[in-house]
C-alpha cells in the first residue's frame, strides 16, 4: 500500500491511501479509497456502479468501552439519543423535514465499541446537502441542562423495558459477574443508577462529547453512486473546521480470571428457565488465528443443524434454543453459550452437555467436510449481503470500526481459509477452561 500526502488549496492536509485492487478470490471485491484530514477524520470511500443510491455512515468510536469512569455508564447511548435533537442551525423539525423531502432512511445504534449513524438516500445531486447537514449535526450538536433532564427519563424507560426481557437481564448479569476491571462489565444501556443520575451530569456529558464526538475518533463510510473527488471536496469544506480532541482513552485491562464464577437470577414472574455460560475470549484479529478459529467452532458445533443442538432441541426436547455468540470486539470479550431450557430441573443436565461438548472439541478435531461447509456458508452469506450499497456499508461498519480498513474483511476470510481442525481444537483448549468461565442461570417465580 502506498501513501501520498496532498496539500489541499484550502489548507487542509489529507493523508491519501492508494488501495490496491481486490484479488479475484477476495470476498469483498470492490476498490476503495481511504483519506484522512489533518483533524483526524478518516473517510472510507467506496464508489459503486449501483445507480442512484448512496449510503452515508458516520462511525463514532463511542460505546461501553469508552465509559471507564465509575458512575458514568450509559453516555454513549445517551449521545445516540441527543444526536437526533438537531442543532441551532438545523433544529429537529427542520432535520426531520429535510430527510422526509429527501426520501431518506436514517437511524442509529450503539454497541460496545462504537455508535453508528446512517442516512441512505437517492441522487448524486443530493450529496452536498447530506454532507452539509450531517457535518452540522456533528460539529454543532447542541443541548442544554433542561434537555438532559428531559431525555434521561426516556432512557430510563428504555432501560426498564429492556431488562423486562429475561434474556437481556441475563446478559447484563453475566457481564457484570464475569468482568472485574474492563468497561465491558456493563452493557451499552449502562447501569440503572447511572442513568438515574444523568440529570446531574450535564458538565460530564459535555466532557464526554468533547473527548469522543471528535474527528479523530470518527470515520465516514460512504458507499454508492458518487464521485470520490467531489465527495472529498465536500468533506473538506464542511468537516474541515471540526476540532480534534487529542484525547487518548485508557481502558482498564481485564486481569486473567482464576476461578469459575456463578450467579443466579430469580425472575419475579413465571418464565422459562435460561442458562448462559461465558468464557473470556480474544479480541478481534485478522492476523492471529484464535478468534477466527473460535468463530468456526461456534458455527460447526452450535449451528441449528449440529448434533448437540439437534439432540437437545429436537430429540430430547430439553431446550427451546441453544446458541453460541462470539462478538467481534476491539478488546478481549466473552464467548457466550445461551440456552432456553423448558424445565428448571433440566438446567444442570443442559449445562453438563454443553461442557462435555466443549471438552470433546478439545480432543476431537471437527471434520474437514464440516469445516469446509461452514467456511463456504460464511462466504455465501457475506457475498449475498454485499448486493446493495446499504448492504455493503452495513456489512463493513463493524470492520471499519475495528481497523478502519475495508480490506479487513478480506484478510479475515483469508484467515478463515487457513484455519484447520487442529487450530480449532487448540483454541478450544486455550479458552474453554473451568477457571475462565462464568455461569448464570435464571428461573421463574422467584425460585432459587
Amino acid at each position: 500500500m502506498t501513501r501520498t500526502w496532498t496539500l489541499i488549496a484550502a489548507g487542509c492536509l489529507v493523508l491519501a491511501l492508494a488501495v490496491p485492487r481486490a484479488q479475484a478470490s477476495d470476498i469483498f471485491p470492490f476498490p476503495y479509497k481511504i483519506e484522512q484530514l489533518d483533524n483526524g477524520l478518516k473517510v472510507v470511500s467506496i464508489p459503486l456502479g449501483n445507480p442512484d443510491i448512496i449510503a452515508y455512515y458516520t462511525i463514532v468510536r463511542s460505546g461501553s468501552r469508552n465509559e471507564v469512569e465509575p458512575g458514568k455508564s450509559g453516555f454513549a447511548h445517551f449521545f445516540e439519543h441527543m444526536m437526533f435533537k438537531g442543532t441551532k442551525q438545523v433544529p429537529r423539525p427542520a432535520y426531520d423535514d429535510f430527510l422526509t423531502r429527501l426520501g431518506a432512511g436514517t437511524n442509529g445504534y450503539t454497541s460496545d465499541d462504537y455508535t453508528c449513524y446512517f442516512v441512505v438516500f437517492a441522487g448524486r445531486d443530493n450529496l452536498e446537502a447530506v454532507v452539509k447537514t450531517e457535518a452540522d449535526r456533528f460539529l454543532n450538536l447542541y443541548y442544554d441542562e433542561e434537555m438532559i433532564k428531559t431525555e434521561a427519563p426516556v432512557i430510563e424507560g428504555e432501560y426498564l423495558a429492556s431488562v423486562s426481557n429475561p434474556g437481556r437481564r441475563m446478559s447484563e448479569l453475566l457481564r457484570d459477574t464475569a468482568y472485574e476491571a474492563h468497561s465491558y462489565k456493563h452493557t451499552v444501556l449502562g447501569y440503572l443508577r447511572d442513568i438515574q443520575d444523568m440529570p446531574n451530569q450535564y458538565e460530564y456529558s459535555q466532557l464526554y462529547k468533547k473527548r469522543f464526538y471528535a474527528p479523530d475518533n470518527s470515520i465516514l463510510l460512504v458507499v454508492g453512486d458518487f464521485d470520490h473527488a467531489r465527495l472529498m471536496e465536500l468533506v473538506r469544506t464542511y468537516y474541515g473546521p471540526w476540532e480534534k480532541s487529542n484525547y487518548a482513552l485508557q481502558v482498564p485491562v481485564e486481569p486473567p480470571q482464576k476461578a469459575a464464577k456463578r450467579a443466579h437470577l430469580p425472575w419475579p414472574g413465571k418464565t422459562i428457565a435460561r442458562l448462559a455460560i461465558g468464557y473470556h475470549g480474544p479480541a478481534f484479529s485478522d492476523e492471529v488465528t484464535d478468534k477466527a478459529a473460535l468463530d468456526l467452532l461456534a458455527a460447526v458445533a452450535f449451528d441449528p443443524s449440529s448434533p448437540l443442538v439437534q439432540r437437545l432441541v429436537r430429540e430430547e426436547q430439553k431446550c427451546l434454543s441453544l446458541t453460541a455468540g462470539f462478538g467481534d470486539n476491539r478488546d478481549p470479550s466473552l464467548l457466550v453459550f445461551n440456552a432456553v431450557v423448558k424445565n428448571d430441573e433440566d438446567l444442570p443436565y443442559v449445562e453438563s452437555q454443553i461442557l462435555q461438548e466443549l471438552d470433546r472439541l478439545k480432543r476431537e478435531p471437527v471434520s474437514d467436510k464440516d469445516l469446509t461447509d461452514i467456511k463456504s456458508n460464511k462466504k455465501y452469506s457475506v457475498a449475498e449481503a454485499l448486493g446493495t450499497s446499504d448492504g455493503v456499508a452495513g456489512t463493513l461498519v463493524i470492520y471499519i470500526n475495528l481497523t478502519g480498513d475495508p480490506g479487513t474483511i478480506n484478510r479475515l476470510f483469508n484467515l478463515y481459509d487457513r484455519i484447520t481442525p487442529a487450530d480449532i481444537s487448540a483454541a478450544a483448549a486455550r479458552y474453554f477452561k473451568t477457571e475462565n468461565s462464568t455461569t448464570v442461570t435464571l428461573t421463574g417465580g422467584g425460585v432459587k
